[in-house]
């Protein structure tokens, strides 16, 4: 068996050993192993997920060979969870893998606390009173659920838990955290103690384009009654005054300074969005409060005293044209700051713990560590109940969708996936289920649809015929293209809730195969 370092190098590059070692602790229970949940855990085994267990009560049928590979005609009338439990055993032996025979819906009713054993339970191709149901069971045992569902060429992905917080969302594009237009006493000593206007041109084209914009920032500053530039106009004087630098054309330090000049414009401060979180309510913590909270409650205090309205300092610089002597200079006096910064973090997360009556030491020196790193790009996602949600949506944002003409598709197909669950209840079938039936259907899912956006307080709303025939020629069939591209939606989302890495999506993710898009409908 390959070292786990060598089988999971290449994730380990994206969400590090502590994400690795998150995913390894974790257990999952994956309901209904057609397609879709096939797809899903196929994909978190591979990734090196501690251990499943996979309920579902049915046995393999012919229809299934066509759609799911984790079974094939050996499978034939034998457990589909025992099946596909052994197939996926086979993709990553280091996986610990189970299975129920059991209808999920039966647990849902019948032994409810079933669930609380698990880390995250992946609930694929429910109706919707049994979504509803299990939602509540898995708040009430604090367990993270995700519904993922496809119907013909189209599906849904929705995550459902009280709140998630992230340290580590990763976003893609964040300015870095150099505070230019509020440099610290050795940042500014530093700055001073180069000469813009030396003579050598070697050691002129080597100077930091940091350290030349805190200087050239000042300078500007004081001629401009402490003002930095804010209109577009002082903005674009700013640049000029940077070109006069110049001593030649060919100074690439010269041209990142002017290139990373906004860096200079942005706002002192934190952002409204950390500052939201810093005005939460959780960050009154006590002694029920999670790490992260009283991680918050520390960071409030820092930023309102010591941080001086700043969070603690990242730390790192990016690559730059330099002289190597001044790069590890700069280099070192931005670490300090972190160090420094991290140090009074430390010791207010330590008297926080202790006058909540916590173990003062119950938070990790590491977790501190990274808390700092990214206290600027904090994420706290909270989800409404599924049951809240299907009573009573966000009625405007509702309307709006439906009126929309780039959202009306999404919209139609969120509402019909759950107006063939009320024609099923009414029925006792799918509508296109059966060919002999269609033309009857077509017209019943037209009236379930229009019932079900009347109850919703959406009065006169239709949804366009063609969406409808389409959802009735589909005769709810899980197609294996659809379900990989579902299923891998899903599996993403599971890594970013378990490794508390990235930030998982708010609202119900709507695939729609007819033309070829993906929406997020929060409501």
């Amino acid at each position: 068996m390959a070292e786990p370092k060598v089988k999971y190098d290449r994730q380990l590059r994206i969400w590090g050993e502590q994400g690795q070692a998150a995913l390894e602790k974790s257990s999952i229970c994956l309901l209904n192993c057609g397609p879709t949940g096939s797809e899903t855990l196929k994909n978190l085994v591979l990734g090196g997920i501690g251990s499943i267990t996979v309920v579902d009560g049915s046995k393999v049928e012919v229809g299934d060979l066509g759609n799911n590979f984790l079974v094939d005609e050996s499978s034939l009338g034998q457990s589909k969870a025992k099946c596909v439990c052994s197939f996926l055993q086979e993709l990553n032996d280091a996986v610990k893998a189970k299975f129920v025979e059991e209808y999920p819906e039966t647990l849902i009713e019948t032994n409810p606390s079933f669930f609380s054993q698990f880390t995250l339970v992946v609930a694929t191709q429910l109706v919707e009173n049994s979504m509803i149901k299990l939602d509540r069971i898995c708040r009430e045992a604090n367990v993270m659920l995700i519904f993922a569902r496809s119907y013909g060429l189209t599906g849904f992905v929705r995550i459902s838990l009280k709140e998630h917080t992230v340290i580590e969302s990763k976003p893609e594009h964040f300015l870095d955290d150099l505070r230019l237009n509020n440099p610290w006493p050795e940042l500014k000593r530093l700055a001073e103690s180069v000469d813009l206007n030396v003579q050598d041109p070697v050691a002129h084209k080597h100077i930091p384009y940091v350290v030349i914009l805190v200087k050239m920032m000042d300078e500007w500053a004081k001629s401009h009654g402490g003002r930095l530039p804010s209109t577009r106009e002082e903005k674009k004087e700013f640049k000029e005054f940077l070109k006069a630098k110049m001593f030649a054309q060919d100074e690439d330090n010269y041209k990142e300074a002017i290139e990373s000049s906004f860096k200079v414009f942005a706002p002192r401060g934190i952002s409204s969005e950390l500052q939201q979180i810093l005005n939460d309510i959780s960050a009154e913590v006590d002694s029920n409060s999670s790490d992260f909270w009283v991680l918050v409650a520390a960071l409030k205090d820092f930023i309102a005293n010591e941080g001086s309205g700043e969070a603690p300092l990242e730390g790192s610089i990016p690559d730059m044209t330099s002289s190597t002597e001044q790069y590890v200079n700069l280099q070192n006096i931005y670490q300090a700051k972190a160090e420094a910064d991290f140090l009074v973090i430390e010791r207010l997360v330590r008297s926080t713990l202790k006058k909540i009556g916590r173990d003062s030491n119950s938070i990790p020196r590491s977790t501190i560590k990274s808390f700092c790193k990214n206290s600027r790009k904090l994420k706290v996602c909270r989800y409404r109940l599924i049951e809240d949600e299907f009573n009573s949506p966000n009625l405007p944002e509702l309307q709006k969708y439906l009126t929309d003409e780039d959202y009306s598709i999404a919209v139609g197909i969120y509402i019909l996936l759950r107006a063939v669950d009320r024609f099923a209840a009414n029925y006792n079938s799918f509508p296109g289920q059966f060919d002999s039936a269609m033309d009857e259907d077509i017209p019943r899912l037209k009236s379930t649809a229009t019932g079900l956006l009347n109850d919703l307080g959406c009065n006169g709303a239709t949804l366009a015929e063609d969406l409808i025939n389409e959802m009735c020629r589909f005769g709810a069939a899980e197609l294996h293209a659809v379900a990989a591209l579902v299923g891998g939606i899903a599996s993403q989302e599971v890594i970013k809730l378990i490794t508390r890495q990235f930030v998982p999506m708010s609202g119900t993710y709507i695939f729609n195969g007819i033309d070829h898009k993906s929406q997020l409908l929060p409501l």
